[in-house]
């Protein structure tokens, strides 16, 4: 097999799946592909993943050797992936309307440096050297500036020849904003052209600085093949029309803008296209209202979303505006982000799949409402969001937003305590969209919930913000109290009542997953009380409860394990029990009386099988559990559940995710034989998050080259070949649970910063000198050893340090 070596540029077969998410958070998304085609465009505040409109930029020259030389034209992209020609939606058709049959450039590289993606073409007729630049702004601490609904392509061209060069860059797009040619309108725009659904107040943009810009807002209108007949003649013969926008008769169809060049040898110049969007009007609204419990979705009543970006531009031209004149800036301080992030000594798997699932932030997973709170979906269908609510037990595992934009993730944690907490503290781990009060006419999720008490303690300590925790604190214990009375009624200190989690179903009984989650719940609490001068006696009696139960019913002397219980509860019988598509036919009702309630893990090696106490470690709030049984039971899950060929592997659930060669590590194995008949339903899947979760934890414990094997065994799927490396899928693209990866950071670093202290944590599980990113609510920098002495630099705003609290690895 043709391997990729790691965080390097992608080549050949590694472009086929290539799609790099630009845009802001929330605020729309189009993709760069490896080849430098614009795909994937989303910019209606949904996903549309096969959308891939006429947009294309060419270039039109005279080849060395003089004026009279034939002109030679490219489209300014390398050669298209083949599986497109018969594997998008069309292709039956001869995909009509695409630029695919227009000659491009023969090679094509394609490299990363998160938000940046690097596209270079090579073409033995051309005498340039071309490098295209996409990019949008991310700078970790400033959530608006990172939210805005523009992307840039900056088209680089040197001559290489010895002789100047004549040529002409153009820019053309149909108009993918109206949906058909009638209600469309091309307007002008200052250094381009605008395409405008008027009904909708919908438009995209493309411009340029260019003084010599020509701008076509008026193509030709006709049947069949017409317009980009048209357009490719006027590329081919280096022409430069100019045309005003159409005032009488059908729309123009789309529009386009030429710049001239003259190149004198070595001499290079840059193009900087801008792009920029507005769809203020999204038509989403999702959830139901509590006045709806009793009734089917219920998903009407006024209002749906609006971006954030509504509420600070009132149109494209104010968007456009502020992209011209800020742009410097913002590239500069997004540069300063990127060079901070690369500028380190970790290896470079990890810096892959940290960086990689950074891009989520720009998918349309990820939504951010007019009033600036987030509001996220699980990941994305091909048309539109996945699994919606901000899933309290998915967005656990994402650790990404809680340091470059902690206060986007405090306002999820709003959201969850008050928007979706009732008066018994019954959480909806599902919230509405805009966010509002919901309906509560389902089971909590005991992993979302509890994983929500470790998370508030998570933000108060990289917020620093006492008067925010004492906010949250009476909610806080309301959630905690109705958790123990719902799964622990007497007080075992385990979840014992059936309990909904992130796989969609009720484990029964007590389990190491779930009861990690309570034990380490538990803890936050009693931390966060004991800052506050609260006394909580009962939560320390049912801790040392749980961890006893843990270590010993729920230890098989290798992992933690379930102990399947349905009799004696208080839920009463399982078939009566408010579940989602369990199903207990008269088979199923048999299997019942013999193993047990459906989809239940039992003795299996679970994967997630101590979660919480990962959950804990990166929210700060510590061990709970025996170290020890801790790493037995992680590096059961490393030898049982790693796999490096699933050829021989059944998995009749969903198998995309990783088949036949792929490696993987399983969420769940019966390495002892005693598989239940049916498991729980996700049980023979490979999911990234999982993968990155238990990676981290084991590099916590200082098993470094375990987690880094099944780093490299999940990037290795990720390739380019059959997947798109910048879309880690599970239930929908760009899922939000890939995010686990930025966990990554600290389970080799073990580098934490606390905002209550003023502590810089410093605690390496790698030896030497090392050098790493580090975000804080207040600034970000580089952390690490340097001649065996631990260091801080900050690169942007501030990071306050009264002590570091350094552990040399060699102490360990």
């Amino acid at each position: 097999m043709n391997k990729r070596p790691y965080n390097t540029p992608y080549a050949g077969d590694h472009l086929n799946r290539v799609a790099f998410p630009m845009g802001g958070i929330g605020a729309g998304m189009l993709c760069l592909e490896g080849t430098g085609a614009l795909s994937h465009v989303s910019l209606r505040g949904h996903a549309d993943i096969f959308n891939e409109p006429l947009m294309f930029a060419a270039l039109s020259l005279t080849a060395a050797g003089g004026s009279q030389s034939p002109r030679v034209a490219r489209v300014l992209e390398g050669p298209v992936p083949m599986w497109k020609a018969f594997g998008t939606p069309g292709a039956g058709n001869g995909l009509g309307g695409t630029s695919y049959g227009l000659p491009r450039f023969a090679e094509a590289t394609f490299a990363a440096r998160f938000p940046f993606g690097t596209v270079t073409l090579r073409d033995p007729k051309i005498p340039l050297d071309v490098e295209l630049i996409g990019w949008s702004p991310f700078t970790p601490g400033d959530a608006d500036s990172s939210s805005l609904p523009v992307a840039a392509l900056e088209y680089r061209f040197a001559n290489r020849a010895d002789v100047p060069v004549e040529a002409v860059f153009s820019f053309h797009a149909r108009n993918f904003m109206a949906p058909n040619a009638s209600n469309g309108a091309v307007l002008a725009a200052p250094g381009g052209f605008t395409l405008a659904y008027p009904e909708e107040h919908a438009a995209f943009s493309a411009t340029v600085d260019s003084e010599d810009v020509a701008v076509n807002c008026a193509w030709f209108r006709g049947g069949w093949f017409d317009a980009l007949t048209i357009v490719w003649k006027t590329i081919t013969e280096g022409a430069t029309p100019e045309a005003d926008p159409l005032t009488e008769g059908a729309p123009s169809p789309g529009g386009s803008l030429y710049v001239p060049l003259r190149l004198e040898p070595g001499e290079t110049r840059t193009i900087r296209l801008r792009l920029a969007w507005y769809a203020p009007e999204t038509g989403l609204r999702v959830g139901k209202d509590p006045e709806c419990a009793e009734g089917d979705a219920c998903e009407g009543g006024a209002g749906t979303h609006v971006p954030w970006y509504a509420s600070v531009f009132p149109d494209i031209d104010a968007v456009n505006a502020y992209w011209r004149t800020h742009y410097d800036e913002l590239r500069a301080r997004t540069a300063a982000f990127t060079d901070c992030f690369y500028d380190t000594t970790l290896p470079p798997e990890v810096i892959e799949a940290v960086a990689a699932n950074l891009t989520i932030l720009k998918s349309p997973t990820v939504q951010r409402q007019v009033d600036g709170r987030l509001w996220c979906w699980e990941g994305c269908h091909d048309k539109g969001g996945c699994c919606h609510g901000s899933c309290t037990h998915v967005w656990n595992y994402a650790q990404a937003i809680p340091h470059l934009f902690p206060d986007l993730e405090r306002s999820l944690r709003a959201t969850e305590f008050f928007a979706s907490q009732d008066e018994r503290g019954h959480q909806t781990f599902r919230a509405n969209l805009p966010i509002r009060p919901v309906a509560h006419d389902f089971h909590a999720a005991a992993d979302g919930q509890l994983g929500g008490v470790m998370k508030v303690y998570r933000e108060w300590r990289i917020s620093g913000d006492e008067l925010w925790l004492r906010t949250f604190w009476p909610q806080v214990k309301q959630s905690l109290d109705y958790c123990i009375e719902t799964w622990d009624p007497d007080h075992t200190g385990t979840l014992v009542e059936p309990h909904h989690t992130t796989y969609d179903i009720e484990f029964w009984g007590p389990d190491g997953m779930c009861t990690s989650f309570y034990l380490g719940a538990l803890k936050a609490a009693m931390l966060m009380a004991d800052a506050l001068d609260e006394a909580v006696p009962l939560y320390a009696e049912l801790q040392e409860k749980g961890i006893a139960v843990m270590q010993s019913e729920l230890w098989n002397g290798e992992y933690f394990i379930q102990k399947i219980k349905w009799t004696g509860l208080r839920a009463g019988d399982p078939t009566q029990q408010q579940s989602w598509n369990v199903n207990y036919s008269p088979e199923a009702q048999a299997l019942l009386e013999k193993e047990g309630p459906k989809y239940q893990y039992g003795n299996g090696c679970l994967a997630d099988g101590v979660l919480g106490a990962w959950i804990a470690a990166v929210c700060g709030v510590g061990e709970f559990l025996d170290r020890e049984q801790v790493r037995s039971h992680l590096m059961a899950v490393h030898h049982y559940n790693l796999r490096h060929d699933l050829s021989e592997h059944a998995n009749p659930q969903r198998p995309a995710f990783a088949l036949g060669k792929d490696g993987g590590l399983l969420l769940c194995t019966w390495p002892h034989g005693d598989a239940l008949t049916l498991p729980f339903v996700y049980s023979n899947e490979v999911w990234t998050g999982i993968e990155y979760q238990v990676a981290s934890h084991l590099m916590l414990l200082g098993e470094v080259e375990a987690g880094l094997e099944i780093v490299r065994t999940a990037r290795d799927r990720y390739d380019g070949r059959v997947r798109n490396p910048f879309n880690e899928y599970e239930c929908g693209h760009w899922y939000a649970r890939a995010m686990a990866s930025y966990a990554l950071l600290q389970g080799l670093t073990g580098v934490r910063y606390d905002a209550v202290e003023k502590v810089l944590y410093i605690q390496p599980n790698i030896p030497g000198d090392f050098r790493a990113f580090l975000s804080t609510a207040t600034g970000y920098g580089t952390v690490g050893v340097r001649h065996g002495e631990p260091f801080v630099e900050v690169k942007s705003g501030v990071i306050l340090v009264d002590k570091l609290a350094y552990t040399p690895y060699a102490q360990k």
